[in-house]
């Protein structure tokens, strides 16, 4: 992996004002540790050989404190801007990421796991906290560092610089070397965790299923045997973070000793001044020290890069076309013309060559075996599928040209399991219209049977409401939309005969005067069109 990524830069424009903000702050954490080194050589020289007093070293005593204080304000100021840019570039990384999944569709959506997804946009960018904070300002000064004091100590003794410029290289040889390793383990943690995450998601999910049919132990055993693993794959990668740290410690330290015992060596001999031994003793730690970090702040930050790379992966992937035509007719005739829509893993098409005409004001009803399609072709117009084959028409205008928002403002979708969010029934109403007044939600509730219920709270997915009033629910927010198309997906699936009766009710009166297409199994519902279209699988080919 490298180690900054160029679709950072790309994708996150404040990594490059902090790329900027790092440089010149390592510059000047650079000039201040060669100040803090040449004052204390020159005082501790002055004391040993010159007999210096305090009072003489209150000038180098006050600069040296200067330079304290100067290297602890350029420290908080890497902190601040490392935590700054770090929150600027998640925020951009989570807006970018959930747009883009907007755009590639529900199609997309349906090929991935949801946990995986929510661990990408939450923990993963949550991990790239320690990229910027610590591992970002460690390489930039792990190039600015050693570069100004290898040519300070050039300047002072040639020997000890050309000693350090061959030593040094191999501290990033083992870094790399043990950073391959690591990010193998990595990526297999990642992988993991988002099985981890994933599973969870979906047992918590079922959970009344599960303990309905007794099967609860076992989804937790199979959490626990998750769990396990991932718990081993993060052991793992913590030894050998501890095992690398050990190693480029031993590096740099038999690195210093080769300098030091150079010095000595010439220091005896007379070959070699003290001012300038004592500053080389005191820097050559340093030309080290940002490449000893950067190997071990490598660890901290693999993760965050692993899930930046999954979200760019994402953010990257080519997003269908779409039109931006707005200039919609007011009651066009819908065609499916010939449309074939293949799904990745099935055997055969949803639909292979289906052909339909509604035209305005007409209430046509799909009927058909589960699998024949009926979804695919609400889908289709909703925009949410692109036709493999074959056109979708709105008058003569291929839907493909037109703006998608401008088109499903037109439409009031009914799903089979309409999605409530934890709230109240009012709030979730509201979303068919986020500017209608209370006295329209409450108009709409009741024109969908859900006045009794529009005050109760909601947990998450509607946990607190039966199978039919979420069904209720969802019509209530399409009364409210008011839109002259409405597509109705097996609204009264899985109901009871009175919550049945309660739905078919609120459908009735929702079809007067609109464009319907809804897809049946049950007589009552299709028995509301005035067409019905049946709709058979299709064959499987040899």
């Amino acid at each position: 992996m490298k180690p900054l990524d160029p679709r950072l830069l790309k994708h996150a424009r404040t990594t490059r004002i902090f790329l900027v903000a790092s440089v010149a702050l390592g510059t000047a954490t650079a000039g201040l540790i060669i100040a803090q080194a040449t004052l204390l050589a020159d005082m501790i020289t002055r004391v040993f050989l010159g007999g210096a007093t305090l009072g003489d070293l209150r000038t180098p005593l006050l600069l040296l404190l200067a330079v304290v204080l100067g290297r602890t304000l350029v420290a908080w100021l890497q902190e601040v801007a490392a935590h700054r840019s770090s929150a600027a570039v998640k925020s951009q990384l989570r807006g970018r990421l959930l747009a883009h999944a907007l755009r590639l569709g529900p199609r997309w959506l349906s090929g991935e796991r949801s946990g995986e997804l929510a661990t990408l946009a939450t923990r993963g960018i949550d991990a790239l906290d320690d990229y910027f904070s610590r591992y970002l300002p460690q390489l930039v000064l792990a190039v600015i560092v050693p570069v100004a004091v290898g040519a300070r100590i050039l300047l002072g003794d040639w020997l000890s610089a050309v000693t350090i410029a061959t030593t040094l290289p191999l501290i990033p040889v083992f870094a790399i070397l043990v950073g391959l390793t690591t990010q193998r383990k990595m990526d297999r943690q990642w992988r993991t965790l988002s099985v981890l995450s994933a599973h969870f998601l979906d047992v918590v999910a079922g959970l009344p299923t599960l303990k309905i049919f007794g099967r609860a132990r076992a989804q937790a055993d199979k959490i626990r045997e998750v769990t396990d693993r991932y718990r081993r794959a993060t052991m793992s990668t913590l030894r050998i973070a501890f095992l690398s740290a050990l190693v480029l410690e031993l590096l740099s330290t038999l690195s210093v000793a080769l300098v030091a015992v150079s010095i000595g060596l010439r220091l005896v001999e007379g070959g070699l001044g003290l001012e300038t031994a004592l500053l080389v003793l005191i820097l050559a730690p340093e030309a080290y020290l940002p490449l000893r970090q950067v190997g071990a702040q490598y660890h901290a930050s693999v993760q965050g890069l692993t899930a930046a790379g999954r979200i760019f992966e994402v953010i990257e992937t080519p997003a269908p076309s779409t039109g931006t035509r707005t200039d919609l007719p007011v009651d066009p005739v819908l065609r499916l013309d010939a449309v074939t829509v293949a799904y990745e893993g099935r055997d055969t098409p949803a639909l292979d060559g289906f052909s339909l005409t509604v035209h305005p004001g007409e209430t046509v009803a799909l009927t058909g075996p589960s699998g024949a399609g009926k979804s695919t072709v609400l889908a289709a117009l909703l925009g949410f599928v692109r036709p493999d084959s074959g056109r979708v028409l709105v008058d003569w205008d291929d839907l493909a040209d037109l703006d998608p928002d401008a088109w499903r403002a037109r439409i009031a979708w009914v799903p089979q399991r309409p999605h409530l969010f934890a709230g109240t029934v009012a709030a979730n109403i509201r979303l068919g219209r986020p500017d209608a007044s209370d006295a329209d939600v409450r108009e709409a509730a009741r024109a969908a049977n859900a006045l009794d219920f529009l005050d109760t709270p909601l947990g998450e997915r509607g946990l607190g409401l039966s199978a039919g009033q979420r069904q209720r629910v969802a019509l209530a927010r399409a009364f409210l939309r008011d839109a002259p198309l409405l597509l109705l997906d097996e609204p009264t699936s899985n109901l009871d005969a009175e919550s049945e009766a309660a739905v078919i009710q609120a459908v009735r009166r929702l079809a007067a005067n609109r464009t319907v297409v809804l897809a049946a199994h049950r007589p009552a519902l299709a028995a509301l069109a005035d067409r019905v279209v049946s709709l058979e699988p299709a064959a499987v080919t040899a």
